[in-house]
């Protein structure tokens, strides 16, 4: 049988080790294809490039044998998947996976997140789509805990697969250990209290660097949030139809379509 072909993306950059790590448990599963920023875009959601030049190139990062065709690309995580699935691959990828990000984005923060914004595209694209990012924000984070869930719910996906219009968004507990296991979960209610610190440059310019305390505002026991924070792998299904159903007909009770 015809191994399953995986695109591989993220946010953090192309040479970022969430990736390297992402990509060496894909090889264990299929063919790979790695297409990814050329610099970090962590952050940037659902950016695309309208109004400037997109560039692309393969470059050679992992010579050992068997490494797969890389390919840098100067612009966000969107772009990335929309240039892979348009440009570069010969054949549809059976499913796309986008991290390890190096940071949470559990939550409120996936409306952020340009790791899984980048697998929103590929699912708005048809492609079946997975985000992976481990909750520890350093450069030398340690994946190996994670990768042995990472690789079971790839497998898994393949081979129930993902409903058209859902995204999976998975976040991963930083542990010294394995996961105690895997919870699926709904998206737990959290906001940021942002702040700015204002400050002035020597020429007497004001500039801001953006802050802010994360607000857990969810105590249900069957969020992400309470996943992670009990040392469990978090699954979330995620849509990107965002219409809010259930307020059509309250709204239309408004009287808005009456001449």
């Amino acid at each position: 049988m015809e191994k399953p072909l995986i695109l591989v993306t993220n946010d953090d950059g192309i040479t970022a080790p969430g990736l390297r790590s992402l990509i060496h448990t894909m090889k264990e599963i299929g063919d790979v294809i790695v297409v990814a920023p050329d610099s970090p875009q962590s952050g940037m959601g659902h950016a695309i490039t309208i109004d400037n030049t997109l560039y692309s190139k393969k470059v050679v990062i992992d010579r050992e044998q068997g490494a797969p065709d890389e390919y840098s690309c100067s612009g966000t995580p969107a772009d990335c998947v929309k240039l892979a699935l348009q440009e570069i691959l010969d054949r549809k990828p059976d499913i796309c996976v986008s991290g390890i990000n190096h940071g949470s984005n559990s939550s409120i923060n996936v409306i952020y997140s340009g790791t899984m914004s980048a697998a929103i595209e590929a699912g708005i694209e048809g492609v079946p789509a997975i985000g992976f990012s481990l909750c520890d924000y350093s450069w030398e984070a340690d994946f190996g805990p994670a990768l042995k869930a990472i690789k079971k719910i790839v497998v898994q996906a393949l081979t129930f697969g993902i409903p058209k219009g859902i995204v999976l968004n998975v976040n991963i507990p930083k542990l010294e250990n394995e996961p105690k296991g895997i919870k699926i979960c709904r998206q737990a209610r959290a906001n940021w209290r942002e702040q700015f610190d204002k400050r002035t440059s020597p020429t007497g310019k004001d500039y801001y660097w953006l802050s802010g305390e994360f607000e857990l505002l969810d105590k249900g026991e069957d969020t992400d949030e309470w996943a992670l924070a009990q040392g469990y792998v978090s699954v979330v299904p995620t849509q990107f139809d965002l219409t809010a159903h259930h307020m059509i007909p309250q709204i239309n009770n408004w009287g808005l379509n009456e001449s």
